[in-house]
């Protein structure tokens, strides 16, 4: 196949060499109520950039949505589209991305819509929180797949069919799930690589000023100890075992003796550190995942508590007032 040498933005020629593509790879975005601009912007230039390096079109793109005219971005920014949810070819790849109330987003209509796109045999992509648009469709069940960290909570609890995973993205056959943000920009360059060799995938990459890509090995989140802002290996493991264990929390003495320490000494490290008792950072962590819960999902109150650990309501809303200064029922915006 005749190949051409891609053009450096001076004109002068690249060292590497792309085949000429019989036809561009096409990708159709489905841009979901209240999508992650950075997502969608990151997805997408990632793929012009191709497009510009290699000096030939590479990829070609259009945007469809359920109101075939315009959507709104959760920054509040409005897109032109090019069109309705419509027909797609098989060598198409389908990219669905979500934000804000995903689960409102994803409508009866293009679930069906999502259903029989896919029964064409081509890859079907969620980027950011659209993970939960495919599995409501059906398009997950059985396979890894990931989603932004915020929502995995809920995602586990309304899809336990699925294999959640906390990479950065996941590739399973032809279903693709990212956890959003820049790790669009690591997906886009693993298909580039993988379309066009990894040489024009870097000369991307430099031009995002984009210098560790990651793959669908790395975790979306942040180690403990970048989280928490300090490097003490027992303390870090400490914080891994209780966010291991929140359905069924471990006592204090026994995360102490986890890790070689009496439970005077754990509760020093932590008021040291993290100017709290064990006890009230586990309270902590379990009302957070509650949270998380009541907002994304429709599990009954009862079933949130005992998914966190409490074992009764009342402990559980008593709990909740004092951290969140309401109810959990008017979280939700029901009567107490």
């Amino acid at each position: 196949m005749p190949g051409q040498t891609p053009a450096k933005p001076d004109g002068r020629p690249r060292s590497i060499t792309i085949p000429t593509p019989d036809k561009p790879l096409h990708f159709t975005f489905v841009l979901l109520d209240r999508f992650t601009l950075l997502c969608f912007a990151s997805a997408l230039d990632a793929l012009r950039l191709a497009n510009r390096m290699s000096g030939m079109t590479l990829y070609t793109w259009s945007l469809q949505g359920e109101g075939g005219e315009t959507v709104t971005c959760s920054a509040g920014t409005t897109f032109v589209l090019d069109g309705p949810l419509g027909e797609t070819s098989r060598d198409d790849t389908i990219v669905v991305i979500g934000g804000i109330d995903v689960a409102q987003a994803t409508t009866t209509r293009l679930r069906n819509w999502l259903r029989r796109e896919a029964r064409r045999g081509g890859t079907v992509a969620g980027l950011c929180t659209a993970a939960w648009s495919l599995a409501a469709s059906g398009l997950l069940d059985g396979k890894r797949a990931t989603i932004h960290w915020e929502n995995q909570d809920g995602f586990a609890e309304e899809f336990p069919e699925v294999d959640l995973t906390k990479s950065v993205f996941t590739i399973d056959g032809k279903r693709i799930t990212t956890a959003g943000g820049t790790a669009s920009v690591d997906l886009m360059l693993h298909l580039i690589a993988r379309d066009w060799g990894k040489d024009l995938a870097a000369l991307v990459a430099d031009q995002m000023i984009y210098s560790s890509i990651r793959t669908d090995q790395d975790s979306q989140r942040l180690s403990i100890p970048t989280r928490i802002g300090v490097r003490h290996p027992r303390l870090s493991q400490v914080i891994r075992e209780m966010e291991q264990a929140i359905e069924e929390p471990v006592s204090p003495a026994t995360l102490a003796a986890g890790v070689g320490m009496s439970t005077r000494q754990l509760e020093r490290l932590f008021r040291r550190y993290l100017d709290r008792s064990p006890k009230r950072y586990y309270m902590e962590l379990r009302l957070g995942r509650a949270r998380n819960l009541l907002m994304q999902t429709d599990m009954s109150i009862i079933n949130v508590a005992l998914a966190c650990g409490f074992t009764s309501p009342s402990h559980f809303s008593k709990c909740y007032r004092a951290h969140y200064g309401t109810t959990p029922y008017r979280e939700r915006g029901t009567q107490d």
